[in-house]
């Protein structure tokens, strides 16, 4: 299987995103499928596992607690602090004492002494990135994680925090239709030796050609207030979907596939973790990792989803005012 490192740390080039078991998507599985696709990634190779504090709040690191415990010194266990839920809703809060009380929940619901990787999931603005960076490297010393990483933040903020405490990882959404990392996130990664995590690689599902628009969704799908979601810009975005179709086509395979595929050729230091609660959606990411594009293909694709070609921005005003990463 294609390898590639995190920390130092070869494992399964495709990750598995595991925030849909839990949150944000509609209706999650029951534990007891969701347990099953956790088990079914295994026996598949994946060894890269993503969750957060955030996600089902607290329910799903208790999910991967349960299920993976056993497995606990085969994977890759990755969570995030710095974003929780609090009396239901969602909170960002960077202060290291928060940090300090999310770390120690994390590892009793995770059911393990340390995390491989422990990210900040989002930068609160309200404090310096120095203070935050500085409670994990503690964490590291302390021996409750191996390595610190960052989330959707922009180039000059993972140079500051990568000169308090080297960072490992960066994850940032990424895919065909969200290409805000090649400003000049990718590059930095690259520069500095940081493995760029991409989340949403199928464009929230999207790129499947199999999600249409926000009135076909569910009620609690975030995907419902996120402006590329809504009909107007939908009818413009399924043209792309044409081109993609015709290249899965030609390589016999789907539409998702190729747009993995596309993001493995954009580095070798890039990992995607799509997330999924369906097996036969599983084996067919993991499959597209065997998938070869030429340089012709790569470029039919780059000129198609050029960002000036998407219509709609990713997230609605409050939140985009949230993150940190740069914009086009």
């Amino acid at each position: 299987m294609l390898q590639r490192l995190i920390d130092s740390r070869a494992v399964n080039a495709m990750g598995l995103g595991c925030m849909n078991l839990s949150h944000a998507y509609g209706h999650p599985p029951s534990e007891q499928d969701a347990g099953k696709l956790l088990l079914q990634a295994l026996e598949l190779g994946v060894n890269h596992f993503d969750t957060a504090a955030l996600y089902g709040f607290g329910a799903n690191e208790k999910l991967l607690g349960k299920v993976l415990k056993p497995y606990r010194q085969q994977i890759f266990l990755a969570s995030k602090c710095g974003m929780t839920g609090v009396d239901g809703k969602r909170v960002i809060d960077g202060r290291p004492h928060t940090l300090r009380a999310t770390i120690e929940q994390s590892l009793t619901s995770l059911k393990t002494d340390v995390l491989d990787l422990y990210y900040l999931h989002r930068w609160d603005k309200s404090v310096p990135i120095e203070d935050s960076i500085g409670e994990l490297s503690r964490m590291v010393d302390e021996g409750k994680i191996k390595a610190i990483g960052l989330s959707e933040v922009s180039a000059s903020t993972i140079r500051k925090a990568h000169q308090q405490h080297p960072i490992a990882a960066v994850q940032t959404e990424y895919s065909l239709w969200t290409r805000n990392a090649e400003i000049a996130v990718l590059d930095t990664c690259k520069e500095l030796g940081i493995a760029f995590v991409a989340f949403s690689p199928l464009g929230r599902g999207f790129l499947t050609g199999k999600v249409a628009d926000a009135e076909t969704l569910v009620d609690g799908d975030i995907r419902k207030g996120m402006p590329r979601f809504q009909s107007e810009n939908v009818q413009h975005n399924q043209q792309l979907l044409t081109v993609l179709q015709d290249m899965a086509n030609a390589l016999d395979c789907t539409p998702g596939q190729v747009s993995l595929a596309w993001l493995l050729h954009q580095g070798e230091h890039i990992l995607p973790i799509p997330g999924t609660t369906q097996t036969d959606h599983l084996r067919e990411n993991m499959a597209a990792t065997a998938i070869q594009l030429s340089p012709e293909q790569l470029q039919v694709l780059d000129s198609a989803f050029a960002p000036g070609n998407i219509s709609g921005n990713r997230y609605p005003p409050a939140t985009q005012a949230e993150i940190d990463t740069e914009e086009y």
